[in-house]
Order: C-alpha cells, then structure tokens, then sequence
C-alpha cells in the first residue's frame, strides 16, 4: 500500500497534517498531563475538530484510492464474506483492517516516515497526532463497543463526541467504493451502492432514428452497477447505462455547442454529452465516473474531444461517426508518482529473509505434499492454519526455494571467481584482511573437501 499508494496518500492527508503541524494547539486530554494554564474542555474541542477534518478528507477520498489497491480490497472482503458468512460486517473490517489500521492510522502516527513532514514533529504535536491516529483507527474498524476499544478512560470519554451513527455510515460508504470499484461482476453486490445523484442537462443521445437532439433537464443518478436519468427524482429510469458499457468519461469542449462545463459518457455505439451546474460539479461527476469504470476492459485509450456535429468530428475533421479518437483519454491517475524506494535493496532483503528462513519453507512444502495425499491433521507449526490449497502452495514453494537456491549458487560462483581474480595485498584485500584469510581457509577446505 505504501508503494502504490503514496500519491494517494499524500493528496489526502498532507495539506490537512501540515495545518496541524503549523497552528501547534495543544490538545493533551489526559487530566494527569495537562499543563498549567491548558484547559481541557478547550483541548478536547480543538482535537475534535481536527478529528472531524482528517476523517472527513478521508472518507471523501474514495474516488482517489489507486485501482490496484481498490483490485485487492475487492479480492479481500470477497474472500472473507464467503469464509466468514454469519458475519455481515466482516467485508468491511477486513478492508477497514487495511486501509484505516495499516495506512491511514500509521502515516497520521509517524507522518515523517510518509514524507508527509520533512522532519520528527515536536513532543506536542507527535502526541496531538497519536490521539488523532487512535480516534481515526476507532472510527474506522466499526467496532460494536467503542469505549472499550480504549484502555485510557480519558479516550472513551472523547469519543462520546463521535458515537452518532454518521460516522459509521461514512466509514462504510467509503469502504464500499474503494472495494467495489474493481468488481468484474457488479450485479453481485447484494443492493446497489449510491455514489452520486442530481441535476443535470443532458443531450438527447440519438437512440431513436428520427427527432430533434434537443436538450433537457433530467435527475441523473449513479451506483456502482449502473448510470441512469429520470425526468425527476423518484421517477422511473429512462435510460440506464450499465457501468461496464462506460468506455470513457472525458470533459467536452465548449466550441461543440457554446455551453461551459460539458463532459461526454462514451459508450460502445454513442456517447452522452452532459452538462453539469458548474466546473467542480462537473470535475466531481467525471472523477466519480471515471472510478466506478476504470476496471472496465474494453475501456478506451483515446477519444473525441469534440463533438460529432454536420457529418463530420469538430475535433479531427474526420467523416465517420466511428473514426478512432484524436486525443489521448486521461487516466484518472497522478503522472507525477515518485517512488522513494531502492529496488536493489528491497529485492536483497526479500532474498534474505527466503534464505534465512529455508528450513521452515521447507517444512512447509513437506507438509503440503503431505497434505494433498493425506487429509490427517496438521504437523508441528502448521497446525494453527488451514493450508486450502496444498497443491497449489506445494508448486509455489518449490519455486520459490528453487529460485534462492539458483541464486544462491550464482552468488558462490561470483565468490569465487572473484577470490580466483583478486590478489592479498592488493587494493580490495589489503595485507591483514582477516576476512580475507577466513575466506581463503574456507576456499581451502572446499578444495581439500572436494578432492
């Protein structure tokens, strides 16, 4: 989650951390640590408005959540409805498990190691932040008993502030978009998930062959299994639009019919154009829009900027109403991600940690080969889990070992012809090297061993 979502990240909680940062209030709410002249109804106050602020930017950030990660979440709260069925909530904790407890809750806690601040907080503020993290990562498991959530009775007491049921809705709205955005199959959410819903005008996409491309105001609403408008709110849909026929959604020029704050829904055979109130509205719908239909396959990689007017594109001049686009389509994603990550280095210690722990991937791999011909209970370690899938994980591990043991051969093999190369007393091994002469006794006994 770090490496793929810290521009994520950092479009969400860095302006917010950074204000906390600068205005340096005091916020202690433990009666035992309050300083002279601080007072704890003020403090108490002030730490509840910054927990409002980092949670409101939070669950309004759904849209934002990287698409590889909203892939794993959908993967992971699947997963734990099917193995955990007389659970209702579990799709939620085990996504807010992630999301709130291993990357929003550690990067409020410690926001230098998150490049969120370029240095250590001071005393003051790294403990306004720890109670901000550990109200933010209360709020965000939907725990059933708050206040014992808490081992401190002063933390109980403030999260009084914060036991309305909004919270939780916020909580589980935002946990529903950031795990089902990824589905290949929305129809299998149990009831459809409003995202979004208003006014907006439209233009008559053409679906009959005869009558006027006028425009119209219609209430326009969308979940995430299909995009729909009505003449007015509670109506009956007259026209729906399921989310994986969204091939795009893109702004529209304005030269294409002298109208501001135009965007186009482009399906497979014809494409929506839509004009939203105004210029943040419009953003807000082509961000949300472009979310819900990101995993589509068929999605486009260019488009028309311009609209399909007198027989010809406004954009390209190009005749056929089906001439490939002229432009390519936006992402939806940042392009101006930087990794502060050394591949060699996390690549050794992925290396190191396989190799250090061999004899139990071993273990292991002998337990699932014994596994897929005997159903008998587990052995030693292995039995405090269910390995589902024995087969599967037995090829796995012995591809795994047998990658460390290839490289491990290529890294003697360097050792030595290295040793072969390099002369005592030279530059890399100076006269005195102890780590020199053991490497030339071990050599030795290699030698000696094999003969």
């Amino acid at each position: 989650m770090k490496l793929a979502g810290m521009q994520y990240l950092h479009v969400t909680l860095k302006p917010t951390i950074e204000e906390i940062c600068q205005s340096h209030k005091p916020c202690e709410i433990d009666p035992v640590k309050l300083k002279d002249g601080e007072s704890l109804e003020s403090n108490m106050e002030t730490l509840r408005q910054y927990v409002d602020r980092v949670f409101n930017v939070i669950t309004k950030s759904g849209v934002s959540c990287p698409t590889v990660m909203c892939d794993i979440f959908f993967s992971l709260r699947e997963a734990a409805a099917k193995r955990f069925q007389d659970d209702l909530d579990v799709r939620y904790t085990a996504v807010s498990s992630f999301i709130f407890l291993r990357f929003f809750a550690p990067a409020i806690l410690s926001p230098n190691l998150f490049q969120l601040t370029p240095h250590h907080t001071d005393p003051q503020t790294s403990r306004t932040l720890t109670l901000i993290s550990k109200t933010i990562q209360t709020l965000g498991s939907l725990s059933k008993s708050k206040s014992a959530s808490f081992k401190e009775s002063y933390m109980a007491t403030f999260y009084e502030f914060f036991n309305e049921q909004k919270y939780a809705d916020a909580v589980k709205n935002f946990l529903d978009l950031i795990s089902s955005s990824g589905r290949r199959d929305p129809k299998s959410v149990e009831q459809p998930l409003l995202l979004k819903e208003g006014f907006m005008i439209k233009r008559a996409q053409g679906r009959k062959r005869f009558g006027m491309k006028n425009f119209k105001k219609r209430w326009f609403r969308l979940t995430n299994h299909e995009f729909t408008y009505q003449r007015n709110k509670g109506d009956p849909p007259l026209c729906s639009i399921p989310i994986e026929n969204i091939l795009a959604v893109e702004p529209l020029e304005e030269e294409s019919f002298k109208m501001k704050n135009m965007f186009q829904v482009i399906q497979p055979e014809r494409a929506l154009y839509i004009q939203a109130n105004n210029c943040v509205e419009a953003k807000a719908w082509i961000d949300v829009l472009t979310k819900v239909s990101q995993c589509n396959q068929k999605r486009l990689t260019v488009y028309h900027p311009s609209a399909y007017l007198n027989g010809h594109w406004l954009c390209c001049r190009a005749s056929s109403d089906t001439a490939t686009g002229c432009s390519p389509c936006t992402s939806g994603l940042p392009a101006n991600i930087q990794l502060d990550i050394d591949g060699d280095r996390e690549t050794e210690r992925i290396y190191s940690l396989f190799n250090s722990y061999m004899s139990k991937l071993e273990k292991m791999q002998e337990a699932c080969g014994s596994r897929s011909v005997y159903d008998g209970p587990e052995q030693e370690e292995y039995s405090t889990f269910i390995i589902d899938d024995p087969q599967e994980t037995y090829k796995t591990l012995r591809q795994v070992i047998a990658g460390v043991g290839a490289l491990e051969q290529e890294h003697a093999q360097y050792k030595r012809d290295k040793f072969k190369r390099t002369k005592y007393g030279s530059q890399e091994h100076p006269i005195g090297d102890k780590s020199f002469q053991s490497y030339i006794r071990q050599q030795s006994e290699v030698s000696t061993h094999s003969m």
